[in-house]
């Protein structure tokens, strides 16, 4: 690593830390305010309390880090140039861009950190926060669900299934699935006291078939042989434990994997409901970016601050912030009526934030 590289990350790291700390503990202080008295009269494990915490906080982490790195940037770049760093280095022949590339690498690793927090770790612990919520921070009880449906509409499947707990969805006790024709009469039944989700295969317990004809009427099954196993695998169920836990799961608690299959599995969705479930899947993959692109635009105010005054460089960034939120809003509600696309709602704060972002940088360099 060079030496320029390391003194701008230290001089950068510092400001960056302390307004993660900031942000992070107003967040939990404000929170605390409200289920003090609940912690207090529960007396949780600390596990607990942390998962309850962390649940709380995941959501709202890209942010924290573009609010982060907004400020950090703004403070690093006032300080180098008001010390002349930036136009001895300048002096040195280095370009602009190689100053403050640490800062850009900086915020691009804070933006796949937000992805992969979106994708693998705050919907789940925002559900488990909402659980911890409704048990006045108890003990957990198992989280049981019982007489749940589910319908594959593609492959015309229904199940019913008597019970099961989603804190372990590979098991189900009572299940019952029919298999309809196109028509939308019942081709075969079958049923069973019990199934398992084992390598991404299920194996039913016990199975009973019952086939009928276009009038409903039961016929004989045709493999005989197979209605006496104990036993039996379903490798043409495409169903995942996944599917049956999403029917009455909050959309918010979604990872984007389960956005996909639940609209995969319910083609029959209303317009405006398809539209907006589309724009929380492409707000879901734009909303990461968001730290890069804020970084990029408030580099140029930053290096302004310097030159000019303090107060308009901050004044200008802090203006391209919460108008790029604003304008994210504003897509949203545009997106979500149907008026805008639904990529193109997610997409386009980012797209003309960025173009911004690059010409105000490219008449700073």
């Amino acid at each position: 690593m060079r030496i320029l590289t390391r003194y701008v990350l230290c001089e950068f790291f510092v400001p960056l830390a302390y307004c993660l700390a900031t942000f992070l503990g107003l967040y939990i202080l404000i929170e605390l305010f409200d289920v003090f008295d609940k912690i207090n009269q529960a007396r949780p494990p600390l596990g607990m309390a942390f998962a309850y915490f962390a649940g709380f906080v995941a959501p709202f982490l890209e942010w924290i880090f573009a609010a982060s790195l907004l400020l950090a940037t703004l403070y690093t770049l006032w300080q180098l140039c008001r010390h002349s760093e930036v136009m001895a280095m300048r002096a040195s022949g280095l370009g602009f861009g190689t100053i403050v590339a640490p800062m850009l690498a900086v915020a691009l690793v804070l933006a796949v950190l937000c992805a992969l927090n979106s994708e693998f770790f705050a919907p789940r612990a925002a559900e488990r926060m909402k659980r911890i919520q409704r048990s006045q921070f108890k003990p957990l009880p198992p989280d049981i669900r019982e007489a749940v449906p589910y319908y594959n509409r593609t492959a015309r499947r229904v199940w019913r299934i008597d019970r099961l707990n989603a804190d372990r969805p590979t098991v189900l006790e009572g299940v019952r699935i029919t298999l309809e024709r196109p028509d939308g009469s019942r081709e075969l039944d079958i049923r069973a006291k019990r199934a398992e989700y084992l390598d991404g295969m299920w194996w039913f317990f016990y199975p009973q078939y019952s086939y009928s004809d276009a009038l409903n009427q039961p016929v004989p099954s045709p493999t005989p042989d197979l209605a006496n196993l104990p036993v039996r695998a379903m490798p043409e169920l495409t169903e995942t434990p996944d599917d049956f836990i999403n029917e009455s799961k909050d959309w918010m608690f979604f990872t984007l994997r389960d956005m996909w299959r639940y609209l995969k599995a319910h083609p029959g969705l209303a317009s405006d409901e398809v539209a907006s479930k589309h724009y929380d899947i492409h707000y879901r993959l734009a909303a990461p970016w968001s730290c890069l692109i804020i970084t990029l635009f408030a580099i140029p105010a930053g290096v302004a601050t310097g030159r000019q005054s303090v107060f308009n460089g901050v004044l200008m960034a802090i203006a391209l912030f919460f108008g790029f939120y604003a304008a994210v809003n504003g897509c949203m509600i545009l997106a979500k009526r149907e008026i805008l696309a639904p990529w193109l709602g997610a997409w386009l704060p980012n797209m003309a934030f960025l173009a911004a972002g690059m010409v105000l940088f490219h008449r700073q360099r």
